[in-house]
């Protein structure tokens, strides 16, 4: 097996990191660096990006008013217009990219990182591809209600899914979200688990109001996906939050599937044909 160079950009929530940095240990073809927002800004322009075949973003980023001091936003969540420049060309080099859990939440105000996470969570009620849908809810992580434990189930033949095609049981976080984005995304993993609001909190960055007055309709339980934006070929779990997902075996494996899939040319090809739908 090849050896797969992978740039772990990481900071702005919280988790364990010595357990997550030892699942890289257990990889087999892989070597991992991790850098922290703000300086993963200047490693990402393209003149120090070249030795890395992926970047696997598990940091936070861009959450307007949230407080946020790493991102060199000043707490606007706008990005500067380096970081801009650094990710437009990411995604213009063909680059394989892995966001995983809280990465996809980042920079709710910038349509770029929308389009590359392909997610629809949303941290309060907004307008989202032309419609006004409400705030995303969560259970598990650092909130009020507990870790869900449920089957993670393969949907079709992948390399990603490679040796899982049984599928496998996790605990983790989950997040409440609307179906809209399934339709522009290759569906990899669903989670058997109602996703209903009865389930999950209202989303805790949302005004006092709405939390209080929170509703959502059911759900998707697509919880890994594929997508492509530029030349990128991209993978994004939702699941990944924390020791109970880092020590699973066969989530360590769903990554490690995933990093070798997006640093190949099979994968920019398929991007190439994923984009020309």
């Amino acid at each position: 097996m090849s050896q797969t160079n992978v740039l772990i950009v990481s900071k702005g929530h919280d988790y364990a990191h010595d357990t997550f940095l030892e699942m890289f240990t257990q990889m087999e073809g892989i070597t991992a660096t991790l850098v922290e927002q703000p300086a993963a800004q200047i490693i990402l322009q393209p003149q120090n990006i070249a030795p890395y075949d992926v970047v696997f973003f598990y940091d936070m980023c861009g959450i307007p008013g949230a407080g946020l001091l790493h991102d060199d936003t000043q707490d606007s969540g706008i990005p500067t217009p380096s970081y801009v420049a650094a990710i437009e060309a990411l995604v213009a080099s063909g680059k394989g990219i892995l966001l995983v859990n809280h990465a996809t939440v980042s920079w709710p105000l910038w349509p770029l990182w929308r389009q590359i996470t392909g997610s629809s969570f949303m941290l309060t009620a907004g307008e989202l591809e032309g419609k006004m849908v409400p705030g995303s809810g969560y259970r598990g992580g650092h909130g009020p209600l507990t870790n869900a434990t449920l089957a993670l189930v393969p949907q079709g033949h992948h390399p990603v899914l490679e040796g899982l095609e049984a599928g496998f049981e996790i605990t983790d976080e989950l997040y409440l979200k609307t179906q809209d984005y399934e339709a522009n995304v290759l569906p990899l993993m669903r989670g058997k688990y109602d996703f209903i609001a009865e389930n999950f909190s209202p989303p805790p960055m949302a005004p006092a109001e709405e939390q209080a007055q929170w509703s959502h309709a059911p759900g998707s339980d697509l919880l890994v996906w594929a997508n492509a934006c530029g030349k990128s070929p991209i993978v994004v779990s939702d699941v990944g939050d924390g020791p109970l997902a880092y020590n699973n075996s066969n989530y360590r494996r769903l990554l490690q599937n995933a990093l070798h899939w997006l640093a190949s040319a099979q994968a920019k090809d398929w991007a190439h044909q994923f984009k020309k739908r």
